[in-house]
């Protein structure tokens, strides 16, 4: 396992992603399937992945199921760093915070507490606990129900030096854009917004150079090709990747909701590969949808044989 400081050099230097997490007919973790899935996306050279994250249906994931699917990831990505999702109650969290970091997890991403809205001097005890009962770097994600201020952040730097990093799903880039000039490279920042490729330029110019792209999990190509664009700054090859693929896609991605998990999944269908289907309450694309996901991912020059 790396320690914090590695991990956060790790997470700054590159692509991020989130692996789905696969299910047989029955619904159960498909371990075979997941491990080779993940091998092949660790051949192209993410910075790290994550495990059990929201486009892995960690909502979904039961604890004990948690801790499998780490350990499948760390077995299978050789050295790129394995992040795991934990959440929920701070109990809970803690409890699969432990569970992943003895299946041998990198790091973890804190996702949102479950539903309830709370004052900032919750969410910072929340957070902190959570440090505090690994050893570990831990990436706070600020969306939804638990949305720190700037102060909240500064603070938690202070306290917690396991804390490694920021990821942001809100999109008020101007907050983001206080909280790193505050806290400078205490941390590192990532980028959180479903289909993150849409708001990059913006979160570029806010000192937010990496974001986690769900995409990667079936266009991987694409996904780092775009990225190096951004870091060249090779507008032209930006704007065709985004009126070519980005926009159509979410455009699709916006039909219903859920979709943004559903239909990275089906992005692996179009390849010929099968993650099995989302669990409920989340629902599969449509055989009319699958259909118009495959033209987008076709002409952008992604076959079934590019993927194998």
């Amino acid at each position: 396992m790396m320690n914090p400081i590695e991990l956060k050099k790790a997470v700054g230097s590159g692509l991020l992603s989130f692996p789905v997490t696969h299910f047989d007919d029955q619904l159960k973790f498909d371990e075979a399937k997941y491990r080779r899935h993940v091998e092949w996306l660790a051949g192209y050279d993410a910075a790290a992945l994550f495990a059990a994250g929201g486009t892995g249906e960690f909502f979904s994931l039961n604890p004990s199921e948690i801790p499998q699917v780490v350990r499948a990831a760390k077995a299978s990505a050789g050295n790129t760093p394995i992040i795991s999702g934990t959440g929920y109650g701070t109990s809970l969290a803690i409890e699969i915070a432990q569970a992943a970091e003895k299946a041998g997890a990198d790091g973890l991403l804190l996702l949102p507490p479950y539903l309830m809205f709370a004052e900032q001097a919750g969410l910072i005890a929340h957070v902190k606990a959570v440090c505090q009962s690994v050893g570990i770097g831990v990436i706070v994600y600020n969306r939804d129900n638990a949305i720190l201020t700037a102060d909240s952040i500064a603070r938690l730097a202070e306290e917690c030096p396991n804390l490694i990093g920021f990821k942001d799903g809100v999109g008020d880039v101007d907050k983001v854009i206080e909280i790193t000039t505050r806290l400078g490279d205490r941390l590192v920042y990532v980028g959180g917004m479903p289909t993150h490729e849409v708001y990059a330029q913006a979160y570029f110019a806010a000192g937010v150079t990496t974001y986690s792209s769900a995409v990667f999990n079936f266009v991987p190509a694409l996904a780092q090709r775009f990225y190096g664009a951004l870091r060249t700054g090779d507008q032209a090859t930006v704007d065709e990747i985004l009126k070519g693929f980005f926009f159509p896609f979410v455009a699709l991605r916006n039909r219903k909701k859920g979709y943004a998990v559903s239909i990275i999944k089906a992005g692996l269908r179009v390849l010929g590969q099968n993650p099995g289907p989302v669990r409920p309450p989340l629902t599969d694309l449509t055989q009319e949808e699958l259909a118009l996901l495959e033209k987008i991912v076709q002409a952008n020059g992604v076959s079934r044989i590019a993927a194998e």
